[in-house]
């Protein structure tokens, strides 16, 4: 893991405080706006060129694993952010709106790097990033329309746009660059001058995209700054629940230590990238729903580093009273 990738909360952190002093005492705010969801568009394009379908047939290797997965991330946990943003948000509906964008989309990206630190099976975790991509794909307007309740206030049609524009078109430009990639070079040429290059790119977009966003929302920022507080509670609940659900089921069905690790990585990890693009993409008129998207990775980031060192599989030289 680079250092920019151990530092990525920090730097999120950064932008958003940036951006923030930016927007306030520039008058930067309607140039920002514009800047926000093609960031975010030309990031998720960089993030989907990298991703190898080829790794889908591994999963048949761990259908134990895969279903556990498919039920948390698909079943349990939309559950659990529909009962985390009705008990403990129920007065304030953007944020209601934010937290279940966040928690109802697995991550497609970082969590691999965080599995590979903590040692799991890096092979199976790759193979359910298609995976998990097409059901939240085909899912979370679903999601958002079932739990969204009084909340929501937007009609399937805006929330389907929506998800075209920020899912299947990055998706599309991906899939047609690594088509386009394939019949220029080899794998080697490939890593050199697509695909290296495309992950170098996700994280400076990010932090532009953040930047720009507390650039344009500002004066939102500054009079809902209690309300975003507000939202540490339920995120800091999911963080703990779903890991503890993840090794205890684990356990129960007696996963190697790998496929444990795998297993509560997947199903931690959330998807702020994609939320945040849906978000400003189907609610324009309500920014507090995308501000308070920014809050999730400020508090993710630092988790899953954490969990990558308690879940860890140990080398026979390093248990101790601690074991994966």
């Amino acid at each position: 893991m680079s250092t920019a990738e151990r530092l990525q909360s920090l730097f999120v952190a950064l932008a958003a405080a940036t951006g923030l002093a930016a927007g306030l005492s520039l008058p930067i705010g309607p140039a920002a706006e514009h800047v926000v969801l093609p960031a975010l568009l030309v990031m998720l394009a960089a993030v989907f060129v990298q991703m190898d379908a080829a790794h889908v047939g591994e999963v048949r290797r761990a259908r134990t694993l895969v279903v556990l997965s498919l039920v948390l991330n698909f079943v349990f946990t939309p559950a659990l952010a529909w009962a985390l943003g009705a008990g403990l948000l129920g007065g304030q509906p953007d944020l209601r709106v934010g937290l279940l964008l966040l928690l109802v989309t697995p991550c497609t990206d970082w969590y691999l790097v965080f599995t590979a630190m903590a040692r799991g099976h890096t092979g199976i975790a790759a193979a359910l990033l298609p995976v998990n991509l097409v059901l939240q794909l085909a899912l979370l307007p679903v999601y958002v329309l079932l739990l969204g309740g009084p909340a929501l206030m937007v009609d399937a049609g805006t929330l389907a746009e929506a998800v075209l524009l920020v899912l299947v078109v990055p998706l599309a430009v991906a899939m047609l660059v690594r088509w386009a990639s394939a019949r220029f070079g080899d794998a080697d040429w490939r890593e050199r001058h697509v695909t290296g290059p495309a992950g170098r790119l996700v994280l400076p977009l990010l932090y532009t995209a953040v930047f720009a966003m507390f650039a344009w929302q500002a004066r939102t920022v500054l009079e809902h700054l209690g309300d975003l507080a507000a939202l540490l509670v339920p995120l800091a609940v999911f963080f703990v629940v779903l890991p503890l659900v993840a090794v205890g089921l684990s356990r129960m069905w007696r996963l190697p230590a790998d496929q444990r690790v795998t297993l509560t990585m997947v199903t931690t990890a959330r998807n702020s990238p994609i939320a945040l693009a849906i978000a400003v993409a189907a609610f324009p008129d309500r920014p507090l729903i995308a501000v308070a998207l920014v809050v999730g990775p400020l508090l993710e980031l630092p988790v899953l580093a954490l969990l990558a060192q308690v879940v860890r599989v140990r080398r026979p030289a390093e248990r101790g009273t601690t074991t994966a």
